[in-house]
Formats: C-alpha cells, sequence, structure tokens
C-alpha cells in the first residue's frame, strides 16, 4: 500500500487471489479506525479514497491475448470492493509499452463493465455474503498482524533499517514463482492448458519502441537542464545530501531539485551519501 500526497488517497494493485477480492473493505475498515481512535478524526477524514490498478504480476507474454481476460475479473474485483478510480492494464505490457490498440482494449474493459453490465449498476452488489464477510475479518487480521511485526522493529522506518519490507516483497516473489514454475499455482496457457504450439511468446504486430529523434531529443533537452543553471544545481544537491545524511524528510527538496537538476544527478548524489542498494537474496 502506498499513501502518497495530501488528498490521503491510496493505491492498490489488484491481483486474482480471494483476498484482492476485499483489500478496498480492509483498507476502509483500518483506516476509519486509526483516524478515529488515534487521531481523533471526523467522519470525513474517517472516508478513505482509493486508486486500484489491475495486477501487472499477472500478465504474462505467452497467450498475451489471455491478459486481458485476467484484468477483466480483476476490474470487477476493483468495481465490485467500490475502488473511487481504476486503471485496467493492457495485454501486451508483459512485453512491451502499451499500443493504441490495446489500451483500448483496456478502456473497453472498464467500460462495457460499467455501462452494460447489470450488476455493476448497483452500487454494493456482493454486500452481506458469507465469503466477502470472512475473508474481510480474515484479511484484516492478518494485516494488523503485520502492523505489528512492523511496530516490533521500530515502525515502518526501523523495519526498513532492517529491510524488512524488501525482504518480505522478495520472499513472496520468490514463492509464486516457485510456485508458477513447479505447477502447484496453474496459469492457463503458461504452465497449465497449453496450446497445441505450446503456448508461445506472440509479439503484437506494433511495439512501441522510441525512435532515434526522439532520443536525441531527449538528450539535448537533459543538455539544456543542465546548461541552465549550473550553480543552483549544485546548491540543490548538496541539499539533498545534507539532509539524508541528516535522516530528515527529503520530498520537499526533491520537489525543489526535479526543477533545474535531472533524475540522474539526483540519483548519483543520493548513492554518494547513501550508497547503492544491492538485492539481498
Amino acid at each position: 500500500i502506498n499513501a502518497f500526497g495530501p488528498n490521503l488517497s491510496f493505491f492498490f494493485s489488484n491481483g486474482i487471489d480471494p483476498e484482492y477480492s476485499v483489500i478496498g473493505r480492509v483498507a476502509r475498515k483500518i483506516w476509519s479506525k486509526a483516524l478515529k481512535n488515534k487521531y481523533g478524526a471526523n467522519e470525513r477524514a474517517q472516508m478513505l479514497k482509493y486508486h486500484i490498478q489491475t495486477s501487472g504480476r499477472s500478465l504474462h507474454a505467452q497467450e498475451i491475448d489471455f491478459n486481458d481476460i485476467r484484468t477483466t475479473l480483476q476490474a470487477l474485483y476493483a468495481i465490485y470492493d467500490n475502488c473511487n478510480s481504476l486503471h485496467t492494464n493492457a495485454y501486451d505490457e508483459a512485453i512491451t509499452t502499451p499500443t493504441e490498440e490495446s489500451v483500448r482494449r483496456a478502456m473497453a474493459i472498464q467500460l462495457i463493465i460499467n455501462k452494460e453490465l447489470g450488476l455493476a449498476k448497483n452500487e454494493n452488489p456482493i454486500q452481506g455474503s458469507f465469503i466477502i464477510e470472512e475473508l474481510t475479518d480474515l484479511v484484516e487480521d492478518a494485516v494488523l498482524q503485520e502492523f505489528d511485526r512492523i511496530t516490533e522493529r521500530g515502525g515502518v522506518l526501523g523495519a526498513m533499517e532492517t529491510m524488512y519490507q524488501r525482504s518480505k516483497i522478495q520472499e513472496e516473489s520468490l514463492y509464486y514463482e516457485t510456485l508458477k514454475h513447479n505447477g502447484s499455482f496453474p496459469i492457463i496457457g503458461v504452465n497449465t492448458f497449453l496450446s497445441s504450439k505450446g503456448s508461445p511468446t506472440v509479439v503484437p504486430a506494433e511495439v512501441i519502441r522510441a525512435t532515434e529523434e526522439e532520443k536525441q531529443f531527449q538528450i539535448k533537452t537533459k543538455e539544456t537542464l543542465h546548461k541552465a543553471d549550473f550553480e543552483e544545481e549544485k546548491v540543490q544537491l548538496e541539499k539533498i545530501q545534507e539532509i539524508a545524511v541528516q535522516n530528515e524528510n527529503i520530498f520537499e527538496a526533491l520537489m525543489e531539485a526535479t526543477k533545474v537538476c535531472s533524475l540522474g544527478q539526483i540519483t548519483d548524489a543520493l548513492f554518494e551519501v547513501g550508497g547503492q542498494y544491492r538485492r539481498n537474496m
């Protein structure tokens, strides 16, 4: 879960596991309780606003047309869970930047659900369902237990120091890949129900790639940026480094630095004082 911006909105990546069918309900419950009991917030502040993006992890290069089916089911999860906004992935994002055609198909998923599917016209069609209520309680309990583990490690920042969150993500990714490759977790067209052709990777007719002209334009833009205010670049980069060393919030400094510095300059400046992250498996 990533909180971003002062509007207190949240972003979720939506998979097909049953737990994802209630992720919004769980988030709203936890958010409301935390805002009410810990911060004494009013009723309006207790209302969580969140965005769903369908799961990129579930997109596969083999038989990519099947990805639209997976995205449609994830979109139903999101809409039935009353998300505030929704991004549906394009089927070819497993192998390339989406094309105009694939983006239109991804948009059509939402449009057809919202405009043609009668059940979606009901505000909360699965309210009161036994499995939804049961899953909501189970997932909420699991999330609260995870909060306790993070608290035991000194909170979010303390847990980050020992790379707890990163390790959990890596462990889950490795577990998922293991199940996928040994066939324990069936994925149609990838490790089971293969086509007579072996479910090969299908490359779309149109694959988006930057032209040489576009590449040179970006390079020229970066060079112009460096020439524009060289002294101010140094000031902003040194300020970022100082704040990072003092373990203070660097967000405001980053916002100022991006006005005169490139992403590469900012990254290199942070590497100089904090080192470069290396995956630890």
